[in-house]
């Protein structure tokens, strides 16, 4: 369950950038909202 939260996060976050951005900002906003959920979930902010 712990894990749920940040992948909630990242895809509301995607869901609004995806919304509000356009193109090469989009494409940037969506690749560090993917890393940092990553980099959370496997431990490297723990």
């Amino acid at each position: 369950m712990e894990f749920a939260v940040p992948i909630v996060v990242a895809l509301i976050a995607i869901v609004v950038s995806w919304k509000l951005l356009k193109g090469l900002v989009k494409t940037i906003a969506l690749v560090a909202i993917l890393v940092l959920a990553a980099i959370y979930v496997f431990g490297g902010f723990n």
